[in-house]
């Protein structure tokens, strides 16, 4: 059976995105690296069976500064599982369409997980955000693993990853590159109290 896995890059202090400047060095262990470790992992996400994120995160690969030829899904991998798109609205148009399999999902995460892991068959399905989108499928109790790519970068502020849910998370794996350290977690329920 597919794992859903939850896959983000943080900064040092727990954040996806910034408000300004330092968001492009979240990243740069995915676009610029030439670390073997950071292009390992880049592969094995590549292997995805299929891909849920956010609607803003879909603007941004979508938008004209967005995914091109030789730079998608994996970074330089460009690989292209179906994507679900969890969405509150419908796009007008879709740049993409002729090189991508994008569909759209209304009524939430559970039902575009749901969605992705039929589209996956047997292979993993990656939640691959935003930060509102892993985060929520992780309090919802959706994710079986967590990755997460730290990078050396402390924003101040932005979207948190983590928001009043607490977990456990088993450590799986840690991989040490230049430009970021890759963690593995599965998962686990937290008990309720007493």
């Amino acid at each position: 059976m597919s794992r859903i896995i939850g896959d983000i890059t943080v900064s040092l202090d727990g954040f996806v995105d910034g408000a300004g400047d330092g968001v492009e060095a979240l990243h740069a262990w995915a676009l610029v690296s030439d670390d073997p470790v950071d292009a390992a992992v880049l592969a094995s996400v590549a292997g995805a069976g299929a891909v849920v994120m956010g609607r803003g995160t879909f603007d941004v690969v979508d938008g004209p500064h967005g995914w091109q030829d030789g730079l998608g899904y994996g970074a330089r991998e460009d690989a292209r599982p179906p994507f679900v798109v969890v969405t509150s609205s419908l796009p007008e148009e879709v740049r993409l369409a002729a090189t991508h399999d994008f569909s759209f999902v209304t009524s939430g995460p559970a039902a575009a997980v749901a969605a992705a892991r039929e589209a996956a068959g047997d292979a993993d399905v990656y939640v691959m955000g935003g930060g509102t989108t892993v985060g929520s499928c992780l309090a919802a109790g959706l994710l079986d693993v967590l990755q997460l790519h730290v990078a050396p970068e402390a924003l101040g502020s932005g979207t948190p990853l983590f928001t009043g849910s607490r977990h456990r998370l088993v450590q799986r794996d840690v991989r040490v590159s230049r430009a970021a350290v890759h963690l593995t977690y599965d998962v686990s329920e937290v008990p309720a109290p007493g």
